[in-house]
């Protein structure tokens, strides 16, 4: 599996958590949390999931990875809807399974659902909140989901 650093670019899961490590070390008494989010943009022929991977130092900046995934052009809405959330949703596993949670116990994370109040979204978003809050986790909505609807968006283009 490969994530993106934005300036870095290229990295392994492995170094990606050694890069997070590294930026909570350098400040240990700052608060941190953790955020996902997944965003996707179709075209002609493929749509293009990308999750994005916060790591947000409380009142001090930010560090963020991202990973991108294809598949075949995805036309109905709420598939897309789901699979984004699925995709958050296995990206938290991905780094629980390898070793992310060992050193960040404490430090809160959110999912960031790129749905809201507005356009057509807004008939998906008790589903997938409920979806995301039953196994666990804070679920964010527009306008505060940014790691879906402002960074990974970003990334779908």
């Amino acid at each position: 599996m490969n994530f993106f650093h934005p300036r870095k670019g290229r990295c392994s899961m492995e170094e990606m958590i050694a890069e997070i490590q590294s930026y909570i070390g350098q400040d240990k008494k700052a608060e941190y949390k953790v955020v996902i989010g997944t965003d996707s943009q179709t075209r002609e022929r493929e749509t293009l999931f990308v999750t994005a991977i916060i790591i947000q130092r409380i009142g001090k900046g930010a560090i963020f990875f991202y990973m991108k995934k294809s598949h075949r052009a995805m036309r109905d809405l709420r598939y897309r809807i789901y699979r984004e959330t699925e995709y958050s949703l296995q990206c938290v596993e991905l780094l629980k399974k390898n070793g992310f949670f060992d050193f960040s116990v404490n430090i809160p994370m959110e999912i960031h659902l790129d749905v809201g109040q507005q356009g057509e979204t807004r008939k998906l978003i008790q589903e997938v909140v409920g979806w995301v809050t039953s196994v666990g986790y804070t679920a964010k909505i527009k306008p505060e989901s940014y790691a879906a609807s402002a960074v990974a968006d970003r990334f779908t283009k």
